[in-house]
């Protein structure tokens, strides 16, 4: 009889009891002189004890700015210092960090600030188009009472970085110690919202516990070290950049290199060869554009061993050019969501390069994972695709402030309904092959987009896909691809079908082609799969 597709991270190495201020000082202590922090756009570099002092100093400013434990500070911000030093400073006086997407205008950033019930926002200066105090203007938030501004800015009415540092020395260093004290492992102290297609976006609630042990196991399987440096281009906003980043480099020592503010292609390419990365972290178009940057090979990357890639489904390619190009041997694959702090499954170091490009790993430990028929909630013998589930310290407290969407995600038996479709096979190794929703049923054939866009990968006249289901009269839907094709690439839509036929079953092959320069995507790298079903609803597709 078949083995069911449940899986469970037994381990040896226990669970971290502490909360993030403790874990920090830890480090800081095993490794005071090494170099914790550089941010390449500020000229910042910092020991892992200058941090710890930057870091005590922006708690105890806040403390004098009247902050409480649980009172919610946003932060609206591309990759400063200021937002690790606040994701730092935060937890030591158990405020809760509110991630507002640096790239909402007006009235997401109200719909935020209100839903959240922040008391004090943090704000970057302008970067590129936008300028967050002319848009903090527009905003009516009658729960915020303070506004802290850095960079060369001014904000009527708010106060300066500089300003909050000299109020800290009101604030003594035994206040801030028994602040301290008042800490649990279990608390809340972080909310970062969901980037949702439909509706408003949910604030997942995450404690101490859930990301400080995610993102040491995720160190863990990219086997860091203090010696290691890794470049984050990711946001930090995003549990990429807060976690499997900053916070994986926390609980190991390991030097966080920020190459610019929002990513950019060739300063991270510059960032890795000048600060000599042994680690890089990436969505696979960040990788894409990386690799077809113009001036590649001037860059030295030979000092890079391990990273991951996530986020989105990564291209064979892509993955085996990672490896090669660009000296990553030991990348890694992780997959998760932020509901689940937000690691689940994760691939390691000597796993082959097959199991890396085709699946995302086995489960990380202590997790417990299961497949099951949406239908029926039955768990699904291995090798058969249905919703995957997950449950453990990983798993979100809640959606702030509201219970009914916490209810419809969370079940009875504290499983996380991911929504996203997986299979598993014998040896454990999960493969998510879409999301439910993005599934096509043509004429009763289920097709999952990933498996089309690996194939288009294959074209070599293809640089980036995207394949969606749009409405069909005689099937109900029909596969229709969208197409980034490679500089001076000359291909029409009859040769693409033509490539297609006799290689794929031909009700998988697409109907409709549409070629664009650039897909929507969120700030942390997704395909915005549900705006391109609406461009396709006014094509008439």
């Amino acid at each position: 009889m078949p083995e069911n597709s449940y899986v469970h991270g037994a381990s040896d190495v226990s669970l971290i009891g502490a909360t993030i201020g403790e874990v920090f000082d830890r480090t800081v202590a095993r490794f005071p002189d090494r170099e914790a922090l550089v941010v390449r756009h500020q000229d910042v570099r910092m020991t892992w004890a200058e941090l710890k002092d930057a870091c005590e100093r922006l708690a105890r400013g806040l403390m004098a700015l009247g902050v409480a434990k649980g009172d919610r500070i946003g932060i609206w911000s591309p990759n400063w210092a200021e937002w690790v030093i606040a994701q730092l400073a935060t937890p030591r006086i158990g405020a809760i960090l509110v991630n507002i997407n640096p790239a909402n205008r007006a009235a997401e950033l109200e719909y935020a600030l209100n839903q959240s019930g922040c008391s004090t926002l943090i704000i970057a200066p302008p970067h590129k188009a936008c300028n967050y105090a002319e848009i903090l203007a527009q905003v009516e938030a009658p729960g915020l009472r303070t506004v802290i501004y850095f960079g060369n800015q001014m904000v009527a009415g708010g106060y300066n970085w500089g300003e909050v540092l000299r109020l800290a020395e009101t604030v003594s260093d035994a206040d801030l110690r028994a602040r301290e004290r008042e800490q649990h492992f279990d608390d809340p102290i972080n909310i970062q919202y969901t980037s949702g297609t439909t509706g408003f976006p949910k604030g997942a609630t995450l404690s101490h516990h859930s990301i400080v042990n995610n993102a040491f196991f995720i160190g863990e399987r990219m086997r860091l070290t203090e010696h290691d440096r890794l470049c984050i281009p990711v946001p930090f906003y995003h549990c990429f950049g807060m976690v499997l980043g900053n916070l994986a480099c926390v609980t190991h020592g390991s030097t966080m290199v920020i190459p610019a503010a929002s990513f950019d292609p060739g300063e991270t390419l510059e960032a890795v060869a000048a600060e000599r990365c042994t680690a890089l972290h990436g969505v696979p178009t960040m990788f894409i554009a990386e690799l077809g940057h113009p001036e590649f090979q001037r860059f030295d990357l030979s000092s890079l061993r391990t990273g991951i890639m996530a986020g989105a489904p990564c291209p064979v390619e892509v993955m085996r050019s990672v490896v090669t190009r660009m000296h990553m041997k030991e990348v890694t694959i992780a997959y998760g969501m932020t509901e689940t702090s937000p690691v689940s499954f994760q691939t390691v170091a000597d796993d082959p390069i097959e199991k890396r490009v085709a699946s995302v790993g086995r489960v990380h430990p202590h997790v417990e994972c299961k497949i099951i028929d949406p239908e029926t909630g039955a768990i699904l013998p291995r090798g058969h695709t249905g919703e995957l589930l997950s449950r453990g310290y990983l798993l979100m407290l809640g959606y702030w402030a509201d219970p009914a969407a916490t209810r419809g995600a969370i079940d009875d038996a504290r499983w996380m309904h991911t929504g996203d479709l997986a299979v598993m096979d014998e040896e454990g190794y999960v493969s998510i092959v879409g999301r439910s929703k993005d599934m096509i049923i043509r004429g009763g054939e289920n097709i999952y987009p990933r498996e089309v866009e690996e194939f288009l990968y294959g074209h070599p006249q293809i640089r980036d896909v995207a394949v969606i289901g749009v409405p069909d009269e005689k099937y109900g839907e029909a596969v229709m691809a969208w197409v980034i094709l490679e500089p001076l690439a000359r291909v029409t839509e009859a040769e693409l079908s033509e490539w297609c036929r006799g290689r794929i079953a031909q009700f998988k092959v697409p109907k409709y082609w549409r070629f664009v320069e650039a897909f929507p995507m969120t700030i942390s790298g997704k395909v915005q799969k549900y705006r391109l079903r609406e461009e396709a609803r006014t094509l008439g597709r």
